[in-house]
């Protein structure tokens, strides 16, 4: 698999054409993830969140303008190339394996970014997705999109504006009539062009991988030890020592923008590698039969114990079939045995509610005998105290109910 990964490629340096794709797909996953978090959370709070799912675009685009910039600076690569321990740095014009070799801290500062390149690799990971994202719902929205292509030309017919439209209508109606004819092949000029950029880059033709990064002239590499050290190492200050916190600076903007928000933003390379496996987890556990097979041992395994040992007062009984019942109060929130409010609710198999201790001891000790019928007498243990019925299992099938 490491040898059809990258067919003809020997330098350790150079990435696998599979380790850009899985960065890339990961990149193109945040922004949908992040958006149906968002979407939950709004149904929760949607005084507070509306407005930012309405402008969610917009919303996500500063997001990644701030953390790109920082990994960037800081780690030569995005948020998800240093994920995958990946690098961008400049395209030299020569290849120089000697003095990759012997002198590589010098390679790597002269193919360091610059605060140029930075910029340029910012415009490409957030401005051309932006830009993407907008044209991909104006073509769906305003020019037709998948819609056009079900329903028919007929679809895409739009009346023209009138001789006394606005200006502004009209640049409407020809802006839509240009991104409805253009869109779809310069959209298709451009995902062909990066299948050619990575068949080149993937055959050692080329040093890029998107025509995107031909443009900028910038090409992706893995992190080396110099890498590593270099990042690990500690930062120098103005006066050579750390600055001092204390409660009445910590939340000044020098110190909120040189430590709190770096930090922040540097938790992110554990966060995202933890969510992926908490969601994982939950994948398997919603999947998996082991959770409902351990849920009903758990339910299963619970003994309810008998309740003190409380006598509820006498009701009056009602005599039906020669078994002493008691009656159904008006009020449903009452105990039909002790006739006062319900207290930890129970139901039997009939589908009536007692107290848990009035109709415990009812089923388990009977309370009494009833009176004889047919020369025979009949023991109200196990029964129903309303309906009379017999309760399979006895005790063991009475339900607590959470109300």
């Amino acid at each position: 698999m490491e040898f059809m990964s990258n067919i003809t490629n020997m330098d350790d340096a150079t990435p696998s054409l599979f380790e850009l794709l899985s960065e890339s797909q990961l990149r193109d996953l945040l922004e949908p993830s992040l958006r149906y978090l968002l979407a939950l959370l709004t149904h929760r709070y949607p005084r507070y969140l509306i407005q930012i799912l309405n402008n969610w675009e917009e919303c996500y685009a500063l997001l990644m303008l701030l953390v790109e910039r920082h990994y960037l600076t800081h780690y030569q690569g995005s948020f998800t190339e240093n994920f995958y321990g990946l690098k961008r740095e400049r395209a030299l014009p020569v290849r120089l394996p000697r003095a990759q070799k012997n002198a590589e801290d010098m390679v790597a500062k002269s193919a360091k970014l610059s605060k140029r390149d930075v910029y340029k690799s910012l415009a490409v990971i957030v401005g051309v997705r932006y830009l993407k994202c907008k044209l991909d719902d104006a073509y769906e929205n305003f020019a037709g999109g998948a819609a056009a292509n079900v329903l028919g030309a007929g679809f895409r017919e739009e009346e023209a504006p009138g001789e006394d439209a606005s200006i502004k209508e009209r640049a409407k109606y020809w802006t839509k009539i240009a991104l409805r004819k253009t869109y779809p092949t310069v959209n298709g000029a451009y995902y062909l062009s990066t299948l050619a950029f990575n068949l080149a880059f993937l055959f050692e033709r080329s040093y890029y991988h998107t025509p995107m990064d031909w443009l900028i002239g910038v090409r992706m590499r893995r992190l080396t030890e110099t890498d590593h050290r270099a990042q690990n190492a500690p930062k120098p200050t103005r006066r050579g020592q750390p600055p001092t916190l204390s409660a009445r600076t910590l939340l000044s903007p020098s110190i909120l923008t040189r430590i709190i928000l770096p930090k922040l933003l540097d938790s992110l390379k554990l966060l995202l590698p933890t969510s992926i496996f908490f969601l994982k987890f939950l994948e398997w556990w919603h999947a998996s039969d082991f959770a409902r097979q351990l849920a009903t041992k758990t339910a299963a395994s619970i003994e309810l114990p008998p309740p003190k040992d409380i006598k509820p007062p006498k009701p009056e009984i009602a005599k039906e079939e020669g078994l002493e019942l008691v009656s159904m109060p008006e009020d449903s929130s009452e105990c039909p045995i002790c006739e006062k409010e319900i207290v930890n609710a129970t139901a039997t198999q009939t589908g009536h509610v007692f107290c848990y201790p009035c109709v415990f001891r009812w089923v388990q000790d009977g309370l009494g005998k009833t009176t004889e019928e047919d020369g025979r007498e009949e023991d109200r243990k196990g029964r129903c105290p309303i309906t009379g019925v017999r309760l399979l299992g006895g005790t063991e099938g009475l339900r607590r109910l959470m109300i």
